[in-house]
């Protein structure tokens, strides 16, 4: 056997790879081998020939996250910048891999012509903006192309350039942004060798392309899923016998299903769900004896299902199958032939078809939109059966019968708005998710926390918010010691913090909002939750200081609607994770701190930017949750999910905060909503507010503050919501600017303020036209009208539904409405409020 010298990388070839790395950005030190005087067949993703030493293998790809619907790039570990093509020059380099990166560009100092390449993966490199792909199809020996989710808006050739490849045997073009397929080309010249053509999650709005269903016979795979097709499927039998997967899922196909889909006799997995196909299910699909996987949910099939649609599907193991119009009609003695791994059903009528108690090895079952479970016998086969799943996913029922007596057994489990009453199950030893909300469960969670005296080291996840579940906290977490996740808001709890939660040494997120709940967070036991990120409590009694224990990892502060006293202490600046402060309404005093600009994520873009997810895992089976919250910006309670790790809000409104505000809370330069009004600030709005360039919406209203509106604030381009109302600012309102847009609700009960858009002309500053509210000392139509504009901004057109809605939002708004309409009831307000409740 021949051995390479130590030192024998080639020289050309080195050249080349250090040309690359000129073009890349590296803040991991992922190439931090690759150094001039190393070999660099040792370099860290290069691959040598063991005899010629020539490379042929370069395999970079990043440190990405494995959950892929859910997860995000750890862009820390992340190549970055340009891909410079005369990395093809390497005459023999035959496999390119630099998928899950963050390259932005790609650059050719020279034409394209490598003979050798046979596999090229750019995957996930979703700032990646290819403009044409000419370049690839000079590379007549490529097999392998996968550049799903990058961005090829601007290619409209691709089809052409894709073609032109000899060799080609998988093309993978997912998530690509494509708008053009060409559909009415008869037949498009794809390489003989062509098995995989994956063009799903793409921008084609159009019918079916004719080409596709005249590909060559040896195509396995076609996958044209989550795009905007129209039309319907073909009448003739296509060309593609060989077939092994067609996935038309979510799309806007309608028709029936033609019988030639039930003689693509090694079909394995077939996918038409959430479209709009009518008419019956063929018969013949039963004869599919290899089909392993049918998913037909979300669909308009009428007539009948029964035990003939799959005869001969031995190897099934996922059946998908609902509509409003069709009735399952099984023999109830009828075993069926296959044995699935998972099931998902939907628009059921009670009863159950018996045969799914047959399924021994079913792992996964949902049922979602369905009505069942209508006897006591059903439900006691139902829940035994439930018991033996892995996962068990129930979205939209109306399920009949109490929990209260049932034990659960699963590993993951969401049991959402089915309508369920009486008290919370009982959980063993696997649960590892348990999430049960938005039903009208009531009586204690001592039922199902304190059942069990042994610990249950498995349940990460614990969502039962949103019932109507009442009692204490109980104080038996010392059995729940590895929970990360706890949702419990939404409910009618009342005491305080039991002691034993200061065992829940692995808590990340707690949520106890809207509840009955009081007592001293700062003393309490979570002050030993060293973990926790996201602390929500808003809407509860309770009181004492803000908390000076929340750990410098924290993300989400929110503790509005309390009864916080005290100052705002200092360590929250410590906390450069923190994306959300929200304090509002309660009773804070003291200056707002200097120090918030400390806080690295208001300033820094790239800063705290991953998601706030939790992975799952039991040894099969992985599940993802991000974290969600509500919010109140521009006026509106708002449920942030998959975009609240971009939010950046600071909200210290409806508090007794004093003193004027450092042009230092001014530099917070990624903060999207800010609100400080209603509290007693005064001074000037510092010149330092054009800093604040992200900034969306801003409330200053209902302070004390003067001087006139900064000219820098016209820099704001993101500013979409303003109010200023309801201080001593004087002077005209920055003309010929974006300011100019807003509302005059915006700037009212300013009573020197002048110029567009109020009515009060600035020329002429002696003869001063009374504005409303001015020279009112009636304090309770002080506090109407405040909360009347609270939140109002440019073009606040939401309609008097949404003034309604803040007028309603706090008891104090409501108290003050009432004394304001007895007091006032002749004046103009009380015909504006008359024709508003005209439209309740």
């Amino acid at each position: 056997m021949a051995f390479r010298p130590q030192d024998c990388c080639d020289v050309r070839d080195k050249e080349i790879l250090l040309k690359f790395k000129e073009g890349v950005t590296d803040p991991s030190g992922l190439l931090s081998s690759w150094q001039q005087e190393q070999d660099c067949c040792q370099w860290k993703g290069v691959t040598c020939h063991n005899i010629t030493a020539r490379v042929i293998n370069l395999a970079l790809p990043g440190d990405y996250y494995d959950v892929v619907e859910h997860g995000e790039y750890n862009l820390q570990k992340c190549l970055a910048g340009d891909i410079n093509l005369s990395i093809l020059d390497m005459e023999y380099l035959q496999y390119l891999d630099l998928r899950f990166n963050d390259f932005s560009t790609i650059s050719s100092d020279s034409t394209v012509n490598s003979s050798t390449l046979i596999y090229i993966n750019l995957l996930y490199n979703e700032n990646l903006f290819i403009h044409s792909l000419e370049w690839l199809s000079r590379i007549s020996s490529l097999k392998y192309i996968n550049l799903g989710y990058t961005n090829l808006h601007m290619e409209t050739n691709w089809l052409h350039w894709m073609t032109a490849l000899p060799s080609l045997v998988e093309l993978h073009l997912d998530s690509c942004k494509l708008e053009d397929i060409s559909p009415s080309l008869e037949y498009a010249n794809f390489s003989t060798s062509l098995q995989v053509i994956d063009l799903a999650h793409n921008y084609f709005h159009s019918e079916l392309p004719k080409w596709i269903f005249n590909l060559r016979s040896h195509v396995l795979e076609i996958d044209l899923s989550s795009n905007h097709f129209i039309g319907q499927l073909p009448n003739t039998l296509p060309k593609l016998h060989s077939l092994n997967a067609l996935e038309l899922d979510k799309n806007y196909l309608n028709g029936s299903i033609p019988d030639w889909i039930g003689q693509l006799e090694y079909l394995i997995a077939l996918e038409i769900d959430d479209n709009y196909f009518s008419g019956f299910l063929p018969s013949n699909l039963g004869n599919l004896s290899f089909l392993e996987a049918f998913e037909a949910k979300g669909n308009l099939f009428t007539g009948v299902v029964s035990e003939r649609n799959f005869a001969k599907q031995k190897n099934l193991k996922f059946l998908s199958l609902g509509s409003p119009n069709i009735t399952f009609d099984f023999d109830p003695h009828w075993i069926p032939p296959f044995q699935l791994d998972g099931l998902h059903l939907g628009e059921l009528h009670p009863p159950l078809p018996q045969w799914l108690y047959t399924q021994t090895s079913l792992r996964m079952l949902v049922i979602e939109n369905s009505k069942f479970l209508s006897e006591a016998a059903d439900n006691n086969n139902f829940w035994s059966f439930a018991s033996t799943l892995e996962e068990l996913f129930l979205y939209n029922n109306t399920i009949e019968g109490d929990l209260s007596e049932v034990l659960l057994n699963s590993s993951f489990i969401i049991l959402s708005s089915n309508n369920l009453k009486g008290g919370l199950p009982q959980l063993s030893s696997n649960v590892i998710f348990f999430q049960l909300t938005n039903s009208s469960l009531s009586g204690s969670i001592s039922h199902l926390l304190c059942h069990n005296k042994k610990s249950n080291n498995k349940l990460h996840y614990l969502d039962i918010s949103d019932n109507d579940l009442s009692g204490g906290l109980t104080d038996c977490w010392m059995n729940w010691k590895s929970l990360r996740h706890v949702n419990l808001g939404g409910n009618n709890l009342h005491g305080s913090i039991p002691p034993s939660m200061a065992l829940l040494s692995n808590l990340t997120s707690l949520h106890v909002h809207e509840n009955n709940l009081s007592g001293d967070i700062a003393s309490s036991s979570l002050q030993y939750c060293r973990s926790l990120s996201i602390l929500n409590v808003r809407e509860n009694s309770f009181s004492g200081n803000i908390p000076k224990w929340m750990p410098q990892s924290s993300r989400i502060l929110q503790l509005r609607s309390n009864k916080f006293i005290g100052n705002i202490p200092s360590q929250i600046c410590q906390m450069p994770f923190l994306i959300v402060l929200d304090i509002a309404y309660n009773r804070i005093s003291g200056h707002i701190p200097k120090c918030l600009n400390n806080i690295t994520s208001f300033v820094d873009m790239h800063y705290s930017t991953s998601w706030i997810f939790y992975e799952f895992f039991d040894g099969t089976v992985s599940v993802v949750y991000v974290d969600n919250l509500i919010l109140l910006v521009k006026g509106q309670l708002l449920n942030f999910q998959s975009i609240l790790k971009l939010i950046r809000m600071v909200d210290l409104s409806s508090n007794n905060l004093t003193g004027t505000m450092s042009p230092q809370l001014f530099s917070l330069s990624q903060l999207h909503f800010l609100n400080l009004s209603h509290n007693r600030l005064t001074g000037t709005i510092p010149k330092e507010i054009g800093n604040m360039t992200q900034l969306e919406s801003l409330d200053l209203s209902k302070n004390e503050l003067t001087g006139e509106i900064p000219e820098s604030m016209s820099s704001l381009s993101f500013l979409s919501n303003l109010n200023l109302s309801f201080n001593n600012l004087r002077g005209q309102i920055p003309s010929g600017t974006q300011l100019q847009r807003f509302s005059e609700l915006s700037y009212i009960g300013n009573a020197d303020l002048c110029g567009p858009p109020l009515p009060k002309n600035c020329s002429n500053h002696g003869d001063d036209t009374k504005t409303l509210g001015e020279n009112d000392d009636d304090g309770d139509e002080s506090d109407f009208l405040s909360c009347l504009y609270m939140g109002l901004g440019v073009g606040f057109a939401v309609g008097f539904w949404g003034v309604c809605g803040a007028i309603f939002f706090s008891r104090k708004c409501r108290h003050a409405y009432f004394r304001f309409l007895y007091d006032l009831r002749d004046r103009f307000y009380v015909l504006l409020l008359t024709n508003l409740n005209s439209f309740r």
